[in-house]
């Protein structure tokens, strides 16, 4: 069995910060890609942010310079820094990450919630 659980979810007003956390746990062999997604209400899951096991990271638009994913591949855990968020980054945030056991299968975290007022 392999879990995802993500952390740091809350409310935050606009133009402060947060920081998620998602930690793997249970019995694999390896940890590839791990991302962040997000849903707001009435809208489809989209992607946030993405990052390799060698470092290499990906960024949605919308967050491109405010957004920071990293990753401690010692603790297979993945972060995501959130400054100077907007109330149009409101969403349910999931962690999502590639984990190698017998094959390579995909897993969600249960999502964590993200407010920003106004």
């Amino acid at each position: 069995q392999v879990h995802l659980v993500e952390s740091g979810g809350g409310l935050v007003q606009a133009g402060g910060s947060l920081r998620l956390t998602c930690a793997a746990s249970g019995r694999f062999f390896s940890v590839g890609t791990m991302g962040w997604y997000r849903q707001a209400p009435g809208k489809q899951r989209e992607l946030v942010a993405t990052i390799t096991s060698g470092g290499s990271t990906n960024y949605a638009d919308s967050v491109k310079g405010r957004f920071t994913i990293s990753r401690d591949n010692a603790k297979n855990t993945v972060y995501l820094q959130m400054n100077s968020p907007k109330p149009e980054d409101t969403a349910v945030y999931y962690c999502n990450a590639n984990i190698r056991y017998t094959r390579i299968d995909a897993y969600w975290g249960q999502g964590t919630q993200v407010t920003v007022s106004s």
